[in-house]
């Protein structure tokens, strides 16, 4: 299956100068969807990315994060934005290819020296995933891999995760 075809561009969103790789559409195609579930969890397998948890990032990484923990038969930790959160939480700052943002895990979230694999729709700059890895370390786990249904290669993330395995499905 094709999967840019079911992606739509969007010019100049949110800002001048950024095409932005919506998935909505690949989302609402039943066969796309399951499709781009079906092959991160056979690539995930193939590198022997297996965790014990599934970590998404708010919001378009839920999306992917939790079916692919299902297959991988492992469990699922959100990490949020500020504030959504009611228990206590590691914080995180962190630079978008467009401005500043921060993220949060609960601090009991993921149990110390266990196995997680980091998802989320798209790798651009890095920064997201890589927050998401200072939390993972601040909670104890260790960090298998990275797993993404996009990379955008020209803003090079996978430069600030060197020591972690990367899959995409789609390069940009």
């Amino acid at each position: 299956m094709e999967l840019k075809s079911l992606i739509r561009d969007i010019p100049d969103f949110p800002q001048p100068g950024i095409v932005f790789r919506d998935i909505t559409t690949l989302l609402s195609n039943p066969e796309g969807l399951r499709y781009t579930v079906d092959q991160l969890a056979h690539q995930c397998r193939e590198a022997n990315l297996l965790p014990d948890y599934v970590v998404g990032m708010e919001s378009r990484g839920f999306i992917f994060a939790t079916p692919l923990a299902y297959q991988l038969d492992a469990g699922f930790v959100p990490v949020r934005k500020p504030g959504k959160l009611p228990s206590s939480v590691y914080s995180v700052a962190y630079e978008l290819e467009y401005g500043m943002d921060r993220l949060e895990i609960h601090q009991d979230a993921i149990a110390p020296g266990a196995k997680v694999l980091i998802v989320d729709d798209l790798l651009a700059t890095g920064g997201t995933a890589k927050a998401a890895a200072e939390l993972l370390l601040k909670v104890g786990a260790e960090v298998i891999g990275c797993a993404f249904v996009i990379e955008l290669l020209a803003l090079a993330g996978r430069k600030k995760l060197p020591q972690i395995p990367i899959i995409n499905l789609i390069e940009y």
